[in-house]
């Protein structure tokens, strides 16, 4: 099929990520993930993925990551964009098979302000991304602010209402762009969790009800056509569901076809809309294809690409510690020691999220799935740790026996010649298994 491909003479990525969804709703078994990070490797192994396979790729930020206040990564809209170019360059894949995303953009950094100000705030953060060659916009104005009543829960008028307030400073701000510049297509819902936070491990999450969506996508209609945006109608590519999937710190709630069948078997036809599913990460390949072919043709996934990407330089500092620790000169990466000590020292990004005596924090800092360690990658001693540790093993090369014992599926992808024995090139290796099993879920290889 044609919706996979971009090129210079053929519709643009965005408009193809439309064309999918409108082959998703006919009943195609086809999707797309969404790739939620900012790190360096899960960028360039999604990247990777997406040459081999010839197609376009989906990558978003979210408002924790990426505001205009520079969020926890420090970067902006535009800081973002040029961070991925910059990745895609490296990697040799073309910046215009790429459709950038911001995911939950609406005041959630800011519900603890007044309604006035976080939503001016949520107001010039969609302005930004849009104006920084964002295409993808889910509109998430679902969280209480501070003036906002505590005694019922919150209005789902005035949730429409504000989003489309949003939807109406996008569709300006995408008016300042060159001509031939694609228009922004949105995202509505939000049946998940807040960004950055998982559920507790207690029971899997409910499916969500083919009355919700009705009833938001008719709340929808309502304030887009209050506030003059009803051309963007025709641009809504998906509604945010809860297909029932979750993960918390030890535990994976798998997808349950069955229980998900009256939202699987209602998809709205009156726009080129599918569901988009958050949380999807763990979930096995035979799950994920089955997502796609019940209609959640956008399978979002961040902490299990940056746990892969854990779990590789956890094995590779193993594999220093065997081949290196009496070798004259060489100075140890010490990089799980480094993670722990920096992660208590700002506790800011687990404290909230785990319980326990001292020792299960530090197995939850360590192991969880919730991966509460992708935050501290980007601090600068962990950062310094990492690029030890590839500098160690680049100059003294992994014996293949420790790299059978630690990394045995990068280790016959070595054998057979198709990897490079090389601690940058196992690392994209192994986050690419993951996203490789996402394309093959979403149809894409082959194509």
């Amino acid at each position: 099929m044609t919706w996979w491909t971009s090129g210079a003479h053929g519709p643009d990525a965005t408009s193809r990520l439309l064309e999918l969804a409108r082959a998703n709703q006919a009943g195609e078994p086809v999707g797309i993930y969404s790739i939620c990070s900012a790190d360096r490797a899960v960028i360039g192994a999604g990247l990777s993925q997406a040459a081999r396979d010839g197609v376009i790729v989906l990558i978003e930020a979210t408002t924790n990551q990426v505001n205009q206040f520079g969020g926890y990564t420090g970067m902006t809209p535009a800081d973002f964009r040029t961070f991925v170019h910059a990745i895609a360059s490296e990697v040799g894949f073309p910046t215009e098979r790429i459709v950038l995303g911001g995911d939950h953009l609406g005041p959630h950094v800011w519900r603890a302000e007044p309604g006035d100000l976080a939503m001016g705030r949520a107001r010039d953060l969609v302005r930004e991304y849009v104006l920084a060659g964002f295409t993808k916009i889910h509109l998430d104005a679902s969280m209480r602010l501070a003036d906002d009543p505590t005694d019922r829960p919150l209005d789902e008028e005035l949730i429409a209402e504000r989003a489309a307030t949003l939807c109406a400073v996008a569709e300006e701000a995408a008016a300042l762009l060159p001509n031939g510049a694609p228009r922004p297509v949105y995202v509505v819902g939000s049946e998940v969790p807040i960004p950055g936070g998982e559920l507790a491990d207690s029971a899997a999450p409910a499916v969500t009800s083919v009355d919700a969506v009705e009833r938001t996508l008719d709340q929808t209609r309502r304030a887009f056509a209050r506030h003059g945006v009803d051309d963007a109608l025709e641009r809504i590519l998906a509604i945010v569901t809860q297909p029932g999937v979750e993960f918390g710190d030890a535990v994976i709630f798998e997808y349950d076809a069955p229980a998900a069948a009256a939202l699987a078997s209602r998809t709205p036809d009156q726009v080129p809309l599918v569901y988009e599913a958050h949380s999807t990460d763990y979930q096995t390949e035979g799950a994920l294809g089955r997502m796609v072919r019940d209609h959640f043709a956008i399978l979002k996934v961040g902490p299990g690409l940056t746990f892969a990407l854990r779990e590789t330089l956890f094995a590779l500092e193993a594999i220093e510690r065997e081949w290196l620790v009496s070798h004259s000169g060489v100075v140890a990466s010490r990089l799980r020691e480094t993670l722990q000590r920096v992660m208590v020292e700002h506790p800011e990004h687990w404290q909230p999220y785990f319980r326990g005596a001292e020792d299960e924090l530090q197995f939850a800092r360590d192991f969880s799935f919730s991966d509460r360690s992708r935050y501290y990658w980007p601090q600068a001693e962990v950062r310094a740790s990492v690029q030890r540790l590839i500098n160690n093993l680049a100059a003294h090369p992994i014996p293949l026996a420790l790299l059978s014992q630690y990394l045995p599926t990068q280790y016959a992808a070595v054998r057979e010649g198709a990897l490079e024995n090389d601690p940058r090139a196992l690392i994209r290796a192994a986050v690419g298994t993951v996203i490789d099993a996402y394309a093959r879920a979403c149809g894409m290889v082959g194509r």
